[in-house]
């Protein structure tokens, strides 16, 4: 639970606090004098009088009533002091600093939980243990170093690990980029990330509060809560980015040693991003470079002016945004011819529009003013401008600074030179702008963000799917595994999925009449062992009786073979799509081109279940291979209208069927005309 006293406590006490602020106890005093704090706080140290100017208790039995307790003391001390002052002296919010409970070991879990029963038990609010604080705009309770810019304007940022929370904010702070708040929630026995989530949502304020939110996490505990609030604040406007660690196998040890967590799998986490509309990034570097240009005027298309004074950096933002799927038009034309004769000669105007390296502040802000007024099919700006020592650069990004306040189109600062012109970086930064000192870092997370869609819708669509007849087929299967070929067939009937005509039988003589009836050419499958391609199971492109009979006899010996199934051959692009049951997020959907992209290049997207159609274009439209889908090269493309409908059916359909672990459909053959299905297994697990 979040209350007042853990938000804006009108007293607080640091059970702990001491004079040395090398240390954890000595720092958070100083942070939270530093600060500005306007309550009354209060020092516990047995062994000092005074500490920072402070009169310090030295037992907690002799403290008055105090709202918000910070605990800076060994973790075998901790649940007697909460207990205690929770009791006693109605404290009802805890920030616990202290490491050694669950994270490390069993007798430690004891401790924690102990700490939790007193909290509940007395309605009080639980940051931590081992975490390094809570940073608002009310109080600076966090030991560490560095203390961001706080504003109403800035970000809420929440973290799973207290150290890389400093990391990210060291990343920040050089960037400009200012915060709301810092919840470092530890190994958050009450408190978790979703919860934070959860409170910023049920209590949205969107005049008062902050519109951008950073994530690291560790421990996806409950999808469906993150999933929820993420998706409510992004519709009530806000903006998220997240990290989500530990999604390899390596990674996933390393996440479990550092704070006790679990890692989910990183299909699941893709789907789940995807489907809350989460900016997923995978470094500290990317997440607070999004963070930056969340801040900024959301961009409204995809075309880029880059004005700069350097070629080499225009040319690596114009690769890197072109592969991001941004583009940088060429400006040619009566305007451009203006804007050429007021630069040097030498300039360039085609896009990159370079200026040269003896461009002035005053050429620098035409040039803007151009991108602003006269080139309509520019939609965003991006400016490069640094120096090579020679000159200052006041003047010019004061230019800058007006120039971002006056234009409708946004406008990327990109100030490469942190060292020799780190004063006037500063300046600029602290007139409330950010900093992309990195072109390609800066096209990266750009390209994030706009290949993140929206929140799916939250309702439930049944697309005409089957239920009834499902449950029945489900109920009717008695036992695990992989179902026979004409259950899937049942099945994928169910969500009006289209198959290829196909006969399953022991008989020659059926099977050869089945053949006469669909037409020749046909395949010939295996029917029991799984993996049908390694034992010599399937056989392509027979055209007569004569060849399916030798193909049956000789399949029929094959170990553990049950029948042949027979299939008119279709001719067409192979597609992907399967399905994998994740503990707590429920199905995670995969599409994507099949053969060689899936096993070699893996090449898919992944999408949580049910999937809007919104959702299923996205995950095409993400492939690398998309082009062929699209068509490339004078071939003409796929039903890619087709294709999606039938991964929204399939993921639909498993909403309502939690006994699927596994389906694959695989492969799906496609043309211009149509999408179907041409092997499919299905593994049950009741």
């Amino acid at each position: 639970m979040i209350n007042r006293q853990l938000l804006d406590p009108q007293s607080i006490v640091v059970i702990g606090g001491s004079n040395n602020v090398h240390k954890p106890g000595g720092a958070i005093v100083r942070n939270i004098l530093q600060g500005g704090y306007q309550g009354t706080l209060r020092i516990v140290n047995p062994k000092e009088d005074e500490v920072q100017g402070i009169k310090v208790f030295h037992d907690a039995k002799e403290l008055p009533p105090t709202e918000l307790a910070v605990l800076v003391i060994p973790a075998k001390f901790c649940p007697d002091t909460v207990e205690l002052l929770a009791r006693e002296k109605e404290t009802r919010a805890f920030i616990i600093i202290s490491a050694g409970f669950g994270e490390e070991t069993a007798a430690g879990a004891k401790l924690e939980q102990r700490i939790l029963d007193a909290c509940e038990e007395y309605g009080a609010a639980l940051i931590g243990p081992n975490c390094i604080g809570l940073l608002t705009r009310q109080h600076h309770s966090v030991f560490t170093q560095p203390i961001p810019k706080l504003s109403s304007q800035g970000v809420d940022f929440i973290s799973g690990s207290g150290a890389t929370a400093v990391f990210i904010l060291e990343s920040a702070v050089i960037k400009g980029l200012q915060f709301n708040s810092v919840w470092s929630i530890g190994n958050g026995k009450q408190i978790g990330i979703e919860d934070v989530l959860q409170y910023m949502d049920e209590h949205y304020n969107p005049d008062t509060d902050s519109k951008v939110k950073l994530l690291y996490i560790e421990n996806i505990s409950n999808p469906d809560k993150l999933l929820f609030h993420a998706s409510n604040l992004i519709r009530k406007g806000c903006r998220i980015a997240a990290i989500k660690a530990g999604s390899s196998e390596s990674g996933s040890r390393a996440a479990s040693s550092h704070t006790g967590a679990i890692a989910s799998s990183d299909s699941a986490v893709e789907a789940l991003f995807r489907k809350a509309g989460i900016v997923r990034c995978h470094s500290r570097e990317e997440l607070t470079t999004v963070g930056c240009i969340f801040t900024l005027p959301p961009l409204t298309g995809k075309r880029f002016a880059i004005v700069t004074h350097a070629g080499g950096p225009g040319v690596m933002l114009t690769d890197a945004l072109s592969k991001g799927g941004l583009e940088v038009p060429r400006i040619e034309g009566p305007a451009a011819d203006e804007l050429k004769e007021k630069l040097f000669p030498g300039s360039s105007v085609a896009n990159p529009i370079d200026i040269l390296a003896t461009g002035t502040p005053e050429q620098l802000g035409i040039t803007i003013d151009y991108c602003e007024k006269q080139f309509d099919d520019i939609d965003a700006i991006a400016v490069i401008y640094g120096t090579p020592g020679l000159t200052q650069l006041y003047e010019a990004y004061d230019v800058l600074h007006h120039k971002i306040l006056e234009c409708k189109k946004p406008i990327f600062p990109i100030l490469p030179s942190l060292h020799t012109a780190g004063p006037e970086v500063a300046e600029f930064l602290a007139k409330g702008h950010v900093n992309f000192s990195d072109e390609v870092t800066l096209a990266t997370a750009l390209s994030q963000i706009m290949h993140t869609p929206q929140p799916a819708p939250p309702e439930v669509q049944l697309y005409g799917i089957d239920i009834s007849r499902l449950n029945k087929i489900i109920y009717s299967i008695d036992t695990n595994g992989y179902v026979q070929p004409q259950t899937v067939r049942d099945i994928l009937d169910c969500a009006g999925i289209p198959l290829v005509p196909e006969m399953v039988s022991t008989s020659k003589e059926e099977l050869t009449v089945f053949a006469n009836r669909v037409g020749y050419p046909i395949v010939a499958k295996v029917v029991g062992p799984v993996h049908k391609s390694d034992v010599g199971g399937v056989t392509l492109n027979i055209r007569t009786p004569e060849h399916l009979a030798l193909e049956f006899d000789r399949m029929m010996k094959i170990q553990d073979a049950t029948g042949v199934m027979v299939q008119k051959m279709l001719k067409g692009t192979e597609l992907f799509i399967g399905a994998k049951y994740e503990q707590r997020f429920g199905h995670v959907v995969l599409c994507g081109l099949g053969g060689i992209f899936v096993e070699v290049l893996k090449d898919v997207q992944s999408g949580l279940a049910p999937l809007s159609y919104g959702e299923a274009y996205s995950m095409i439209h993400s492939l690398r291979g998309y082009k062929i889908i699209k068509g490339t090269r004078g071939q003409k493309g796929l039903n890619e209208q087709r294709y999606a409908e039938i991964i929204v059916r399939l993921s639909t359909l498993l909403r309502f069927a939690t006994e699927i672990k596994e389906i694959d459909i695989n492969p799906l053959l496609a043309d211009d005309k149509d999408v179907v299905a041409v092997d499919a297994r299905i593994l049950i697990e009741k």
